[in-house]
Order: C-alpha cells, then sequence, then structure tokens
C-alpha cells in the first residue's frame, strides 16, 4: 500500500513538472520503476499505459487554457507515434541484463540535455510567429517517438527544447502541444509493448495509480504553465535524473564501480546540480528584473510621443 501512495505522490509530482515543463514525466517515472527493480520493457510499458490518460488530461487541460497549436500536434505526433513503436519493439527485443544499462544511459544523457539546456541557454524568444515546417516538425517527431519509447521517456526532453529553440512558437504553446501530441506516442508506445511482451511483468495496479497522480496535477500544471519559471524547474529536475540514472549506472547492473569513485561522482553530480540550480535562480531574477525595468520605458516613450 505504501508503494502505490508513494507512486501515486510520484505521478503526481512528474506531471506537474510535464505539464509545466513540457518534459519529465516518463523520464521520471521510469528512473523510480528502474531504481526499485522494474524490467526495462515494463517499466517503460507502464509509464506508457499510463501515459494514455494522463497527456489525455494534460491536452484537455492545456486545449482549455489555450496552449495548443494543432498544426503542430499534427505534423509532429503522427511521426511521434511511428517511431514510439518502432522503439517499443526494438527495446521489448532486448534481453533484460542489457536493457537496463541502455535505458539507464539514454536517460542519462536526457538528464544531462535537460540540465544543460535550461541552466545555461534558457528559453529564446527572439522568433515568435516565424512558421514551424513539417520537414523539421516529422523527423523530430519520429526520432523523439523512437528515444521515448526505448528509454521509458524522452518525448518532452528531445521535442520541448527543439521547439523552444527554434524560437517559433511561444513557451506556452511548446510546452501545450508537445503534452498534447504525446497522447498518440503513449498509445502507439503502449501497443508496441502490448503486441511484444503481452501484459507480461506489467503491474496494473501501479498504471492505475500513476495515472490517477498524473490526472489530478494535469489542470494544475496547465494553469501554472505561465507563472512556473522554466529555467529554475529545468535545472532541478535535470540534475535529479543524473543524479539517480548515475546511481544505477555506477551499481551492480551497469560498471559496478568502486564506492570511493561512487562517493566522488556523487559529491560531482551534487556540485554541479547545486551550482545549476543557483545560476538558474540567478538568471531567472536578473531577466525578469530586466524585463519590469523594460516596462516602464516603454510606456514612458508611449506617454512622451501620445498627442497632449
Amino acid at each position: 500500500m505504501r508503494k502505490l501512495v508513494l507512486l501515486a505522490v510520484v505521478g503526481f509530482l512528474a506531471q506537474l513538472v510535464d505539464g509545466s515543463l513540457g518534459m519529465a514525466y516518463g523520464v521520471t517515472t521510469t528512473t523510480l520503476l528502474l531504481a526499485i527493480g522494474t524490467n526495462p520493457a515494463a517499466a517503460s510499458a507502464t509509464v506508457h499505459l499510463a501515459e494514455i490518460g494522463t497527456t489525455l488530461f494534460s491536452g484537455a487541460s492545456h486545449w482549455r487554457f489555450g496552449n495548443v497549436d494543432w498544426g503542430v500536434v499534427a505534423k509532429i505526433g503522427i511521426p511521434g507515434a511511428v517511431g514510439a513503436l518502432a522503439g517499443a519493439t526494438f527495446l521489448a527485443s532486448l534481453d533484460t541484463g542489457t536493457a537496463k544499462p541502455v535505458m539507464s544511459g539514454i536517460l542519462l544523457v536526457l538528464g544531462l540535455y535537460v540540465l544543460v539546456r535550461f541552466t545555461v541557454k534558457g528559453l529564446r524568444k527572439d522568433r515568435l510567429g516565424q512558421p514551424l515546417r513539417k520537414r523539421f516538425l516529422g523527423p523530430l517527431g519520429l526520432f523523439a517517438g523512437f528515444v521515448d519509447a526505448t528509454g521509458g521517456g524522452g518525448w518532452g526532453p528531445v521535442g520541448t527544447p527543439a521547439l523552444l529553440a527554434s524560437g517559433r512558437i511561444e513557451p506556452r504553446k511548446t510546452i501545450g502541444s508537445i503534452d498534447t501530441s504525446e497522447f498518440l506516442v503513449a498509445l502507439a508506445a503502449s501497443l508496441g509493448f502490448l503486441f511484444a511482451l503481452g501484459s507480461q511483468g506489467i503491474e496494473w495496479s501501479w498504471v492505475l495509480v500513476l495515472l490517477v497522480g498524473g490526472a489530478i496535477a494535469a489542470p494544475i500544471a496547465a494553469y501554472i504553465v505561465r507563472v512556473v519559471p522554466p529555467r529554475v524547474l529545468g535545472s532541478l529536475v535535470g540534475g535529479l535524473i543524473v543524479l539517480t540514472n548515475a546511481r544505477t549506472l555506477m551499481g551492480k547492473d551497469g560498471f559496478a564501480l568502486d564506492s570511493t569513485v561512487k562517493w566522488v561522482v556523487y559529491g560531482l553530480v551534487w556540485a554541479a546540480w547545486i551550482g545549476a540550480v543557483a545560476w538558474s535562480t540567478k538568471e531567472h531574477r536578473r531577466e525578469r528584473a530586466a524585463e519590469q525595468a523594460e516596462g516602464p520605458h516603454e510606456d514612458e516613450r508611449e506617454r512622451v510621443g501620445s498627442p497632449a
């Protein structure tokens, strides 16, 4: 019972982050399932089955708050579903001993990407309104869907930064469109796992509590997406993912490193994580102060230029 409550809380927090940041639900929940010894393919299948419900709730919530660009959803979501189906089939064909370090490695790379991306660059806003081309969205969706299924997460960490980096769609619509299109990815990945594995290793009670926790968080996340600073949140989540998967890779299921080496690595990761969060917080405050300072200047120019 305690484990189910913990999973519900994790599902809630993961969806709260995902709905606010456009990533990290699958990466966070899969990392936890791997940490408690779940078979990699079963872990990814469990998360994607839960995501069918959470992404449906999240998409509906983002649509209600005007955070969805349906053209982007179609152009990236359909190729994403194809990639997810292929990724699920690939992961299911690997034996457990090979799959766990492979998945942890993918999750570690994604965590590093999220950490570095949001700590160093923040969000780009100078190209807003320019159209996103299908030849960009199609391959992006195909790749992100494949990574999502094989890594138990990755649709957001790959898709969201790429759209944000383009600077052609505002952040809230990037997050809403990625979350909404993820329904197609979760559905395709789940079908792929069920065809390849059946229901072997899937704990349906876990699916249910992850779904319930995520469903409760979805409308809250869609509302606060305008308020939460993505830069700081990205650094927090990225560091957590790196730390957890580094632990797996250094343990018996990975490289089985000496305890002294492990503690040195832990120390470096913690130091980098704390430094990243501190830097992101500082930069967020600086950017916010600059925006607030710019406002009065614009108002003053309008008053000077207006007729008496």
